[in-house]
């Protein structure tokens, strides 16, 4: 079966609205697998964005007068929509950034699943009475309250999930939102809009401008907007603080990481292999925050392992994402392809050993940007390799005699999204979760992002604040206290 490459015309949504350009000028989308242009993206600037934080603070007063279970029921039938349009969601994620097909319907339905599970919570959110103990006549209480509007600054290498994390919780929290995807990605979530129109939410609620960075910073900036949520780099997290800082403006953010898994001699090799070689590179070609990018493996079954891993690795078939059958696909650009075989061409200068890939794919369309599944053992833990995100497909394989030089290795980067453990001994497990520096610990084949009922969330450089869970429906939420006498 041939697969459907039309892309749909692109807009932007600012109130009832909908601009086919923008003030920041025009982007040529490329599509990753073969390099062409697929069509002209209009790109919002800071004009744009005004507007659409001038619409969001109109309609947020009737939007959190909405009853809560009017929120639920719009929102649960967006879910519904979405569910609908799983195909095509799906379809035009693979035309966005690259992402195979085999990895494009499962993002979908975590987003549905996220939707779904947040609208339950539109019509949950309670506050408490209390009383105050030197004056028993008073009446006290504590009420959560939406903030207004909040600006969402979507991730490109999986915008859809992103929208499950960030939108849905704001709106069912009462806020109204303007959206901020990259213009790497901008068909799913033209997509997105019209599903959002179509479940009945008021124009305003939501408003998207695509943009890049200037769209960014004004979204930033905008003393209307009240709250910041972004998904992406260190970098860029570091100039948005600085541009909150001014006006004292909070923020969430969910950045990168540098995640480990620790495979003990009691685990379970082969589930230990095919979950975390298949992860690295088949996730998005390595393009994953969580992802356990550094396999520490105890030196007893060192060898096992990395026999194992390379075998399943130079198995991987790296080509067209347009290929069902294709399991890597491209990187999203070419200066990401470059970054990454950079560091790749660097990591035997630094003492790593090259077991698997490190040249160029074959049997792929040429001009597009594909990175050959490597793998790299022996590897230095201060060195490069062992110490920046990749955000490619790149596993490095590093060795550990004991319990505590594991817990060392692992938390020896400034990063701590996410720690994965391979053991059958659960008192071990106990001690590394309580150990381990990180915002999650998976254990035996666990994932993030799948369990919307869990916070989802990161330490150090991997950002602050929480999503998922009723961590992340709070974080869209402030609470003010009342007090009468």
């Amino acid at each position: 079966m041939t697969f459907d490459r039309t892309v749909p015309d692109v807009y932007l949504h600012i109130g009832d609205e909908i601009r086919k350009r923008g003030s920041g000028g025009t982007y040529d989308h490329v599509f990753p697998g073969n390099g062409e242009i697929q069509g002209p993206v209009p790109m919002g600037g800071a004009d744009d964005v005004s507007d659409a934080v001038r619409c969001g603070q109109q309609a947020f007063p009737a939007w959190r007068a909405w009853k809560p279970a009017d929120r639920a029921r719009v929102l649960r039938r967006l879910a519904e929509l979405m569910e609908r349009d799983t195909d095509e969601l799906a379809r035009l994620s693979v035309l966005d950034n690259g992402m195979t097909q085999v990895m494009s319907r499962p993002l979908v339905e975590i987003m549905t699943a996220w939707t779904a599970y947040y609208a339950g919570w539109a019509d949950k959110i309670e506050g408490r009475v209390t009383s105050v103990p030197a004056h028993q006549r008073e009446l006290a209480y504590a009420i959560p309250e939406p903030y207004g509007v909040v600006g969402v600054i979507l991730t490109w290498n999986g915008p859809v999930v992103s929208v499950g994390m960030k939108l849905i919780p704001a709106l069912a929290a009462g806020n109204t939102v303007v959206l901020k995807p990259s213009e790497l990605t901008p068909y799913a979530t033209e997509h997105l809009m019209r599903l959002v129109r179509e479940a009945g939410i008021p124009e305003g609620v939501v408003n998207l401008v695509l943009g890049g960075p200037e769209a960014g910073d004004a979204l930033v900036r905008h003393p209307l907007v009240q709250k910041v949520s972004f998904t992406g780099g260190p970098a860029t997290a570091r100039r948005i603080l600085a541009a909150c800082a001014e006006s004292l403006k909070p923020a969430v953010l969910e950045l990168g990481g540098k995640s480990a898994n620790l495979i003990f001699p009691d685990a379970d090799v082969d589930s230990a292999v095919t979950t975390n070689a298949g992860t690295v590179c088949c996730t998005l070609a390595g393009q994953g925050c969580a992802i356990p990018t550094r396999m520490l493996v105890h030196r007893d079954i060192y060898d096992e392992v990395a026999e194992k891993v390379v075998a399943m690795v130079s198995a991987l078939r790296c080509g067209d994402p347009l290929d069902p059958a294709t399991l890597v696909g491209p990187v999203v650009t070419r200066a990401a392809r470059d970054r990454i075989t950079g560091m790749i061409e660097r990591a035997p200068g630094e003492g790593a050993t090259l077991l698997a890939g490190g040249g160029a794919p074959r049997d792929v369309p040429p001009n597009g940007f594909y990175v050959e599944p490597t793998v790299f053992g022996d590897v230095d833990p201060t060195s490069e390799l062992g110490q920046v995100e990749v955000f490619g497909p790149v596993l490095s394989l590093m060795r550990f005699t004991t319990e505590d030089e594991a817990i060392e290795m692992a938390n020896a980067t400034r990063y701590g999204l996410a720690s994965y453990i391979y053991t059958n001994d659960l008192g071990r497990v106990n001690r590394l979760a309580t150990q381990l520096q990180a915002g999650g610990v998976y254990v035996n084949g666990a994932q993030p992002v799948t369990g919307h009922e869990l916070p989802f969330g990161g330490v150090g450089i991997s950002g602050f604040g929480r999503e998922g869970g009723h961590e992340g429906l709070f974080e869209f939420l402030r609470t003010k206290a009342v007090a009468v006498a």
